[in-house]
């Protein structure tokens, strides 16, 4: 079978990206010409570390945004006669190379690298968005008020955070768990905590303002009502919202390991912050508990709780790769790298490269998220 030479691998691979490469000179063009006024974000140009870690992200990003584009073969199409193909084999019926071969289904590994990053970009920041919710939720009013509901909550916080992280997940993603309602349940509860953080967002600023007030909460409750009906019951009236039972059960048990972290880190940081001196002159101005935990307490967490954001997507992702390779991940045929990493590791004697496309993918994204996490927290250090 016709091949490309290595050179011509790389070229195509790189021809491929364009629509990566042009994104990201035009993201870091913007960041430079700009860095004055985009505060943390902006300090990143003098952080190399930083600067490479958000060139990595970015470029995940991307290259889920325009998979459609960038990708030569369909990630779920199989041909019988290109089974186990090195890098570089034409596809001589399309006249198409697949870039880093195929898997022993003949299906594309470039392409199903593509677009099983759109899975992991679609789960891991979502889901750690909601636990950051939760915790958020939870965490300012235990480090604020104290008593025996911060007990309670710390309680129930450190009894998860004491199971093995791989032995939860598996009793949440079992697939006899699968079949129950509990991941309903679960994500019932977990998304009900964005619409009460929104409701106490708008009622913290304007609790005394009425006319915004109302029809702040009407437009929260009615959105929030639409997108939890979607989310949860898949019962969106318009069919515009709407999760796959395996994302929905996986995102679940996500929240649910990852908000325990999230509350500890939030309720320590309020714990110490509410003792400093612009806390107190809030206070003395009358302002109420709710006002001092949303616009003066989180505001200045937010240098830690960014920094934290990277490591724990970067978590994540590693433990949807592992839930992928047991099996436990998505639909068998999903092409997200930890499904691809287990379907393919049984030939890597017969094609040693045949692992590498989504073992790569998967290291050089959780690589980008510590390296970006880094850089945040040396500038944000120098501040």
């Amino acid at each position: 079978m016709e091949s490309l030479s290595s050179f011509e691998i790389w070229f195509v691979f790189f021809t491929r990206l364009l629509p990566v490469w042009t994104s990201l000179i035009i993201v870091f063009s913007a960041l430079f010409y700009w860095r004055k006024h985009l505060g943390v974000i902006g300090h990143l140009c003098n952080s190399p570390i930083g600067l490479v870690g958000l060139f990595i992200v970015l470029f995940w990003v991307f290259g889920a945004i325009f998979a459609d584009m960038i990708a030569l073969f369909d990630p779920y199409e199989q041909s019988g006669m290109f089974r186990r193909k090195p890098p570089g084999t034409i596809n001589t019926k399309v006249d198409l190379p697949y870039i880093f071969g195929t898997d022993t289904l003949g299906r594309d590994l470039f392409s199903r690298m593509i677009y099983g990053s759109q899975i992991v970009l679609l789960i891991a920041p979502a889901a750690c968005l909601v636990a950051y919710v939760v915790g958020i939720t939870l965490g300012l009013p235990a480090g604020y008020f104290g008593g025996r509901s911060d007990t309670i909550l710390s309680f129930l916080a450190n009894l998860v955070l004491a199971f093995p992280v791989i032995l939860l997940f598996y009793l949440l993603v079992a697939p006899g768990v699968r079949e129950t309602i509990l991941p309903n349940i679960m994500a019932g509860v977990f998304f009900l905590f964005p619409i009460i953080f929104a409701l106490i967002v708008i009622y913290s600023r304007f609790s005394e303002r009425l006319n915004i007030l109302i029809p702040s909460v009407i437009t929260i409750i009615v959105v929030g009502a639409w997108l939890y009906s979607g989310l949860v019951f898949n019962a969106d009236p318009l069919g515009w919202v709407a999760i796959d039972p395996n994302e929905l059960n996986i995102f679940a048990a996500v929240v649910f390991a990852t908000s325990p972290g999230v509350f500890r880190l939030v309720r320590g940081l309020t714990m110490d912050i509410k003792t400093r001196d612009y806390v107190a002159a809030a206070m003395t101005r009358g302002e109420g508990p709710f006002f001092v935990m949303i616009w003066e307490i989180l505001p200045n967490a937010r240098g830690p709780l960014i920094v934290d954001s990277c490591l724990r997507v970067g978590y994540v992702t590693i433990l949807l790769g592992t839930l992928g390779f047991f099996g436990l991940g998505m639909e068998p045929e999903s092409p997200d790298w930890g499904s691809m990493i287990n379907q393919t590791r049984s030939y890597i004697r017969l094609v040693p490269t045949i692992v590498l496309p989504a073992t790569l993918a998967l290291a050089s994204f959780v690589l980008g998220l510590n390296l970006l996490a880094d850089g945040l927290r040396e500038e944000s250090l120098k501040d």
